[in-house]
């Protein structure tokens, strides 16, 4: 994701703190889970990433209580992350309602840069502001959530935009209509994506969702491919009364209102 291990371990814990921020969870406490090749990675590199993460843990009020460590080839990081929620302000993914606008708390397309540094087509000055939002942590987008009486949300990871926002209406009488104009998205990320700079992950997303979404032909193949990108501690996409938003106004955490929910047959409408 990162060349710094420090940051690596920080994307790491926010990233794992986000699937309970996206249910409306207070998270406690969690387990740090590490693979490396101690033949590739001394001891220093592991203290750093933990050291990042416990910093992020600080900031969220997490007490890291333990943990495991494996060899593998490839550097792994993570966390399993235990939390409490109030049984009557649980956060679901599926719930929106017919007039509910859709909003999204992040920008897209750090898949996308985090494959072009991998490339050496991006510095890591260049990255900076897509590891700044991905340090940011889901906790008062979750409140205000909550607070807005949300109908549904999810955080917005691997299977893209699109992939997240498939699982709140498959098997409803509901479709996510967005606007492709309103959804956020970094900067030089669509400069990357000329340059074929795209993740795998992105094709897969898009292969799977075949069928499944309706996409304005106006849209290019690239635009549909960020619409697919996998993020690493992407923003939450939640759905709530429009007459509610001025709950996440007054907050003055960052939001964007990408799409509205109508009746229809659990498709994703892209205009």
């Amino acid at each position: 994701m990162v060349n710094d291990p420090f940051t690596f371990g920080s994307i790491s814990a926010a990233n794992s703190l986000s699937d309970v921020y996206a249910m409306g969870g207070k998270p406690l406490t969690a387990l740090a889970l590490v693979g490396f090749s101690s033949c590739d990675f001394g001891p220093e590199v592991v203290k750093e990433i933990l050291r990042g993460a416990i910093s992020t843990l600080n900031k969220a009020g997490v007490v890291l209580i333990g943990g495991h460590s494996f060899e593998d080839p490839e550097l792994k990081f993570g966390l399993s992350v235990t939390g409490t929620i109030e049984r009557n302000k649980i956060l679901r993914q599926k719930g929106s309602q017919p007039g509910d606008i859709i909003i999204l708390t992040k920008p897209l397309g750090i898949g996308i840069l985090t494959t072009a540094l991998k490339g050496r087509k991006l510095s890591d000055k260049d990255l900076q502001e897509a590891v700044e939002w991905m340090l940011r942590l889901n906790d008062k987008a979750a409140q205000m959530a909550v607070e807005s009486g949300a109908t549904s949300a999810t955080d917005v990871t691997g299977f893209g935009l699109l992939g997240h926002a498939y699982n709140m209406v498959r098997d409803t009488l509901l479709d996510f209509v967005l606007s492709y104009k309103e959804v956020p998205v970094l900067s030089k990320v669509r400069e990357m994506i000329a340059e074929g700079m795209v993740p795998q992950g992105a094709y897969n997303n898009l292969e799977f969702l075949e069928g499944k979404i309706g996409i304005s032909s106006a849209l290019t193949e690239e635009d549909r491919l960020l619409l697919s990108d996998p993020q690493t501690s992407g923003g939450l996409l939640i759905t709530l009364p429009e007459d509610r938003v001025d709950t996440f106004r007054a907050s003055g955490e960052p939001f964007y209102v990408i799409g509205k929910v109508k009746e229809g047959t659990g498709k994703i409408i892209v205009n």
